[in-house]
């Protein structure tokens, strides 16, 4: 978990397996979100990829499972790296998509839409520090799970 902290924050071409899982529930979010209209569609993909992470933690934490729990405070941290990437790119389109075409950047068209393009790296910030708090909880919570059962094994 500390390696995906120190990944994110030093490294930021990092792109670990995990984001190839988070990919495909990022595609994933668009299709389930399509009922529910254009804006939510396009958001979708970066909305799952948050969903997703929550709803383990919840599971986790409803089965005092803490140390799963630290996990996906780290994965949830992880999408959000991950999404700030995005974000900070909807200007400059310049990441690759799948399919190729930059006219289908999810965030160029959410932000255009709400006349915040010209934040989108201020937007980008926020998240990714955001990112970096909640990987951080993942982290010291995973330790101090470790830290615990460390201790009671001892004893």
């Amino acid at each position: 978990m500390f390696y995906l902290l120190y990944q994110n924050i030093f490294n930021h071409e990092y792109f670990g397996f995990i984001k190839y899982f988070d990919l495909i529930i990022h595609e994933a979010g668009h299709w389930i979100l399509m009922p529910f209209g254009e804006t939510l569609t396009i958001l979708g993909g970066s909305l799952m990829q948050l969903i997703v992470p929550v709803v383990f933690a919840f599971s986790f934490w409803r089965q005092f499972d803490y140390f799963g729990l630290s996990f996906c405070f780290v994965w949830l941290g992880d999408n959000l790296f991950y999404i700030a990437t995005y974000i900070a790119d909807a200007r400059a389109r310049s990441l690759p998509l799948l399919g190729g075409d930059s006219s289908g950047h999810d965030w160029y068209a959410l932000l255009s839409r709400w006349n915040m393009l010209n934040y989108d790296t201020m937007i980008a910030s926020l998240v990714q520090f955001s990112g970096v708090i909640i990987m951080v909880i993942g982290v010291v919570l995973g330790g101090w799970v470790l830290w615990m059962m460390y201790e009671n094994k001892s004893r």
